[in-house]
């Protein structure tokens, strides 16, 4: 299913083409009928000699009802850009073709229409200046035929042409994030409101709740058609019109989005590679007052430039837009911002959710650059990172098959790093995904942080493992992943419950030296009562420590050897025993209340043991 749009200056047939081809009248509305022109946007469809079932959408030629026509040009497949052989190419002509270019439709077909009201001589000139006029636009090349909606001449070749130029066009992806900009709202007696537009990235189902953004109303679907026939799951590329319950007609407007609840957030602000029309009147300025049309949507805007001053016709130049009002967009959709009286310019969001820029900030200019060519599966997860694939198939939806290998490609490109067991990209795998950038920002944060932890304590083996793991803010499934990557490919090294890089040996001068052996010679000397007062710098304990020569409970330090002969002797006496009290591991060791209760509830926390009341016993008896 493809959807096609009318385009032309007014009264140069669309409606009568659409109605000829179709045979249906898309001037739904009394005034059109009684003013013979399109005001607002008509719908029809048709079946092309292929079987192909396409939708057309007619829209208004008028520059009064421009509005109307951007309403409806955003989601079509393909346009007709249609014109009178009897006038040519007119003002509206050249601003609905300068919006289909600024909106990046490719696909199209030339119609000549009126061919009955004027002689081939006159038919070829007025052809000729078509095809001049779209030179240089997405629509160059596009084939053109010569037609007359009210004899049926020319109607069946046009036909042959639409199904040819459709034949290559890709369907609309499902990539499991439906939204349908409405475009129309109305109600049906007995049935309530109905909205219509076409569904983009993904499928609704009758009984689904949605919500209806901005303004975040959840009715419920309650029915769907597709050009009149009533279905159980619309799917993207449609026009398609929804039966929702539990809100009414007033509560809804053109503008807003349907989409699943909680998949998309609106914003007030987005940023975008804008390119001002060739043929506008004058420069566009910094901070100029303008009007953004993005799917359905119109919202007053406000233009900051952030690599000049002004932004000349034919130019291109980074700009954020400050809107009036919320709407929901996401990155790469394609907008128009037009003046009261003309079209001026135009271009693709590249984040949808921007923060406040300095402008002519060359780092920010060169991160718009990375993300206006980013796959749109790395611009959710630069969003959303770390994320998971479950995370991923949440956010974006699709299929699983199609979500893995979109990230195996990415994985094997390097624009994603992956962390796991085996990197695998199962959803149920404990997995974290990183962008390539987003992971060597966390990379560069770890090293920071060790290297500052190294020069703070020189005589430390590492920083330990859960004040990085804190420091870097990481859950412990995505920091194991990442330690063991960090580890493998030789950015820091990780022995025991101590992080370090590469090659960190910390080494004592030869007088911390002789404080260190002196030190512990007096631990030995006094193993089950050792001193606690003239102990040397806290960095030497530390190194003797992570030596593992001595072994700090609570203020007290025992030489190691003590200390395991101490939990040895316990746990021992506990086995035979079943109990001990402290009274009787002072007495065990000779040794003062304040080293046995040390001792007892170091084991306590090491959960060796448990208190009973005065008494301790082994866990698990």
């Amino acid at each position: 299913m493809y959807v096609i749009g009318t385009a032309g200056h007014v009264d140069h047939g669309k409606s009568v083409l659409v109605e000829a081809l179709t045979g249906i009248d898309p001037d739904r509305l009394r005034e059109e009928k009684e003013r013979g022109m399109t005001i607002d946007l008509g719908f029809a469809w048709m079946t092309l000699p292929s079987g192909r079932e396409v939708s057309l959408v007619d829209v208004p030629g008028h520059e009064r009802f421009i509005k109307n026509m951007l309403a409806g040009a955003g989601g079509i497949d393909m346009a007709l850009l249609v014109v009178a052989a009897d006038e040519g190419v007119m003002p509206q002509t050249r601003e609905h073709l300068a919006i289909l270019d600024l909106l990046g439709i490719e696909r199209g077909v030339l119609v000549v229409t009126k061919k009955d009201l004027v002689e081939p001589d006159f038919l070829e000139l007025v052809s000729a200046d078509v095809l001049e006029a779209v030179a240089g636009t997405t629509l160059e090349g596009s084939p053109i035929v010569a037609c007359s909606g009210k004899t049926g001449d020319g109607l069946d070749e046009l036909k042959r042409v639409l199904d040819e130029q459709l034949a290559s066009a890709t369907p609309k992806p499902d990539i499991g994030r439906p939204r349908l900009p409405v475009d129309r709202s109305f109600t049906v007696a007995g049935f309530g409101t109905v909205v219509t537009g076409t569904l983009l990235d993904g499928s609704f189902e009758v009984g689904q709740e949605v919500e209806l953004l901005p303004g975040g109303t959840r009715p419920r679907i309650r029915g769907l058609q597709h050009h009149k026939e009533q279905v159980e799951r619309a799917q993207p590329g449609r026009r398609t019109a929804v039966n929702l319950s539990g809100v009414a007609k007033e509560e809804v407007r053109r503008g807003q989005v349907l989409v699943l609840p909680g998949s998309l957030t609106p914003t007030d602000a987005v940023d975008a590679r804008l390119r001002a029309v060739a043929l506008a009147k004058r420069p566009l300025k910094h901070g100029a007052e303008l009007t953004l049309y993005a799917g359905s949507a119109e919202v007053p805007c406000r233009l900051l430039l952030l690599d000049r001053q002004e932004l000349a016709p034919g130019e291109e130049g980074w700009a954020q837009l400050r809107l009036a009002g919320p709407i929901a967009v996401v990155k790469g959709d394609r907008f128009v911002l037009r003046t009261p009286n003309d079209t001026v310019a135009g271009g693709e969001i590249v984040d949808a959710h921007p923060p406040r820029h300095r402008r002519f900030h060359e780092t920010t200019l060169e991160a718009l650059e990375s993300r206006a060519g980013d796959d749109p599966l790395i611009a959710v997860l630069r969003q959303h990172e770390p994320s998971t694939m479950k995370a991923l198939l949440a956010e974006i939806g699709g299929s699983q098959e199609e979500l893995e290998t979109a990230l195996e490609v990415l994985v094997e490109a390097g624009e994603v790093v992956a962390l796991g067991d085996g990197a695998t990209t199962s959803p149920g795998a404990t997995l974290a995904l990183f962008t390539a950038e987003g992971f060597a920002e966390l990379t560069s944060r770890a090293r920071t942080a060790i290297e500052a932890f190294h020069s703070e304590h020189p005589l430390r083996r590492g920083m330990p493992r859960e004040e990085l793991r804190s420091r870097l803010k990481l859950e412990e499934r995505t920091f194991a992943g990442a330690l063991e990557r960090w580890s493998a490919d030789g950015t820091m090294s990780e022995s025991g419950p101590s992080i370090s890089r590469p090659g960190w040996t910390p080494k004592l001068s030869p007088e911390q030296g002789s404080a260190a052996d002196a030190y512990v010679a007096a631990l030995v000397a006094k193993p089950y009562a050792p001193p606690t007062d003239a102990q040397p710098a806290s960095d030497i304990v530390d190194y003797l420590r992570d030596a593992g020569r001595v072994v700090v409970l609570g203020g007290i330090t025992f030489a190691s050897e003590a200390y395991e002969e101490m939990v040895r002797r316990v746990t021992e006496h506990l086995r035979g025993e079943g109990t001990v009290t402290l009274a009787q591991v002072r007495d065990m060791f000779g040794t003062s209340r304040k080293y046995a209760q040390a001792l007892l509830e170091h084991l306590d926390q090491e959960r060796v043991t448990r208190r009973v009341g005065d008494e301790r016993v082994l866990r698990g008896s």
